[in-house]
């Protein structure tokens, strides 16, 4: 019978269970690492309603060859070495390292439903904050290990009764997925399904490039995105999108043995500003969408040092940016992670010289880019103000000679036919009735009544409701 013994002392389960982790997409964040790290092509996220299922089709895991052994050896690092830097396929660099993301799922529920599968060998085991005396796990009848997609390979862990939940919109989780995985492409991609329901992410997420006005890529991975954002100015079009080389950066620094070497530091993603914010809180999700994030072999590091590298200008609620530095995950580096997986240690080299070249150079030259589209907004607004009075001056002269064509005829009529001799007061009134019948093709009583502002005023609160309506109508 196969026995299950989670090598940590079960008070370590206790403390970082439930706070390890705040909030439930850097759990997925986590699992989804994980899959990847086994090679997986598929990750699939299943939202029931008394459970969430992160199933994957990577290697799994045997119980035979010790795989599983290792797999509840918390803490252990990874990867030591070059070689242990990829994945058993030698196709990716691995995203994990200390091994503590396998306890992302305790942040989510107290029990989880540990099930994987190797080769058609089947293991399962029930991972709790709270084992059972020496640390033994509760195995799973092999009987019950099912899986809802895989079939001889693969992994699942089922966290029930989840203290957190997803957003009750695919839409908004696949928003909130790619915000993490941006890197997603038909070798790996993630399924979310609910019900009848179901949204496959497999490409970045390029609406976003559709909703910005200008933009900044770095390194060649990236530099197709400009063909995305929308032409808004093609004579300008060079002033608003840029496209630069990898930034890269010497830093000199201790290994984990203690020796100083010569690292080159490169900056690798893109970092742009949107139209125009309207809107955009229409659904909320749980990540804001004005954010700079980094990222480190493809897994995100920190959702947003914005707050960190501006100046708390007006014009920085437009940015958004992912910045990829590969070298803070480098093997023979110290970890640069927080506990808590959600940041980086503020007085790490890589981390201060990445804030710093954000602050000073990259985020100064993309609001610059902002000021520009601004301006050349305002400068077509001034324009088509000025074409408009244009239009209405000349609208104003044809009316003007129409007026005075019409009323000196009808005038002509309206004298000649009074009698000879008539008065003086008689040739004038009919001038008057004359000009009063045809001063409707001035137009000018049309064009003063749009410029005039109306007003509602009571004093009775019941009108409120209608006061309310009318002024957020003369918004629109």
């Amino acid at each position: 019978m196969k026995e299950y013994k989670l090598n940590v002392d079960p008070r370590i389960l206790e403390l970082l269970g439930p706070s390890l982790y705040t909030n439930i997409y850097y759990v997925l964040a986590e699992l989804i690492a994980n899959a990847y790290d086994a090679d997986a092509k598929n990750v699939y996220i299943i939202n029931n309603k008394d459970d969430i299922w992160v199933e994957d089709d990577g290697h799994g895991m045997s119980y035979s060859k010790g795989e599983i052994n290792n797999f509840l050896n918390v803490a252990r690092v990874s990867r030591e070495t070059k070689e242990e830097s990829f994945t058993r396929s030698k196709n990716r660099k691995k995203m994990g390292r200390k091994g503590v993301g396998k306890l992302a799922a305790l942040s989510v529920s107290e029990k989880l439903d540990v099930m994987t599968v190797s080769n058609g060998e089947k293991s399962g085991f029930i991972l709790s904050r709270r084992p059972d005396e020496g640390n033994k796990l509760r195995p799973i009848p092999e009987n019950k290990i099912v899986f809802k997609y895989i079939k001889n390979y693969g992994t699942a862990i089922v966290m029930r009764f989840p203290q957190y939940r997803l957003h009750k919109t695919l839409g908004a989780v696949k928003r909130n997925l790619l915000k993490i995985f941006p890197l997603v492409n038909s070798d790996f991609r993630i399924h979310i399904i609910r019900d009848n329901q179901s949204e496959i992410i497999e490409d970045f997420d390029r609406h976003i490039m559709s909703d910005l006005s200008t933009l900044i890529t770095l390194g060649d991975d990236f530099s197709s995105l400009a063909d995305l954002v929308p032409n808004f100015y093609p004579d300008k079009q060079q002033k608003l999108i840029e496209t630069r080389e990898t930034k890269t950066i010497p830093l000199t620094m201790k290994d984990i043995n203690g020796v100083n070497h010569e690292y080159p530091l490169k900056i690798k993603g893109w970092i742009g500003t949107y139209k125009t914010t309207r809107g955009r809180k229409a659904e909320m999700t749980d990540f804001p969408d004005n954010f700079i994030s980094l990222f480190a072999n493809k897994k995100m590091g920190e959702f947003n040092i914005l707050p960190f590298v501006g100046q708390n200008k007006l014009n920085e609620v437009y940015v958004v940016g992912q910045l990829h530095a590969d070298l803070f995950e480098l093997t023979e580096l110290p970890d640069i992670a927080l506990s808590n997986r959600q940041g980086y240690k503020s007085d790490d080299p890589r981390y201060e010289a990445v804030r710093d070249y954000v602050r000073k150079e990259l985020l100064a030259d993309i609001l610059k880019k902002r000021e520009i589209f601004t301006d050349l907004g305002k400068a077509k607004k001034k324009k088509k103000k000025a074409d408009a009075q244009r239009q209405d001056e000349k609208r104003l002269k044809q009316a003007m000679n129409k007026f005075r064509n019409k009323a000196s005829e009808s005038a002509a009529i309206k004298i000649a036919n009074m009698a000879p001799g008539a008065a003086t007061d008689a040739i004038q009134e009919a001038i008057k009735c004359s000009i009063n019948e045809n001063s409707p093709d001035l137009g000018l009583k049309t064009l003063v009544d749009s410029q005039k502002k109306k007003i509602l005023i009571s004093q009775t609160y019941p009108d409120k409701v209608l006061a309310d309506t009318i002024y957020q109508s003369s918004l629109l």
